[in-house]
């Protein structure tokens, strides 16, 4: 996986105070309604997928990207209304980010018992990402207030709050891909970059043990 927010040299102090004051009006209300319905449709899909990995161990393609292009909105917004970006989110499952990346490879072969253990394990396996990311989320707001304040009185966002919820984000989006069966491994407990892609992308790839 491969999720990255670009750091702007600079950032406008505008945008800053008319997402402050009136982003919910105008963009968290908007997408959020958008999302809503894509997001109902990612259930049934999910409902189609379980049982297509469940007896075929393919994943659907048409799913696949539909999931992917679908983290890729949700990420456009939530970049500007933490104010990791400028720039006003663009709708739609097929829209483009100059500000944002998210790349997943797509698994030719995902084992059948991949879903079973999600469905019967899933929860309890991933309480300790969600206690992890509970705890990180305290500081995530702390860097969103004193991000703020360094944008507001300096233009610039600091490097190392950037990184930090960059990361933050990461982590989140790598356990939400796991749970729909589009990250191979299970999450690591930190937010940084998968730095083995390619062998990341092989063990996608492996054909079923006849």
């Amino acid at each position: 996986m491969k999720l990255d927010i670009v750091h702007q040299s600079r950032y406008s102090r505008g945008e800053l105070l008319l997402r402050s004051f009136f982003g919910g009006l105008y963009i968290v209300i908007p997408h959020v309604f958008c999302l809503f319905f894509y997001t109902l449709w990612a259930g049934i899909l999910y409902f189609i997928t379980f049982f297509s990995i469940l007896f075929t161990q393919r994943y659907p393609k048409a799913n696949f990207d539909y999931f992917l292009r679908l983290f890729r909105w949700q990420l456009r917004v939530n970049a500007r209304v933490l104010n990791l970006s400028d720039g006003y989110p663009a709708f739609g499952l097929n829209a483009t980010d100059d500000k944002t990346t998210l790349e997943v490879p797509y698994p030719e072969y995902v084992s059948w018992t991949k879903p079973l253990l999600i469905f019967f394990l899933g929860g309890i396996i991933l309480i300790p990402h969600g206690i992890c990311l509970m705890f990180l989320s305290i500081g995530a707001w702390f860097m969103v207030i004193f991000s703020w304040i360094a944008v507001l009185f300096t233009g610039n966002y600091p490097a190392g709050m950037h990184q930090y919820m960059v990361r933050f984000i990461r982590w989140n989006t790598r356990v939400n891909l796991y749970l729909y069966f589009m990250y191979p491994y299970y999450p690591p407990f930190n937010g940084n970059p998968d730095t083995d892609a390619g062998d990341i992308a092989a063990s996608m790839d492996l054909a079923p043990v006849s």
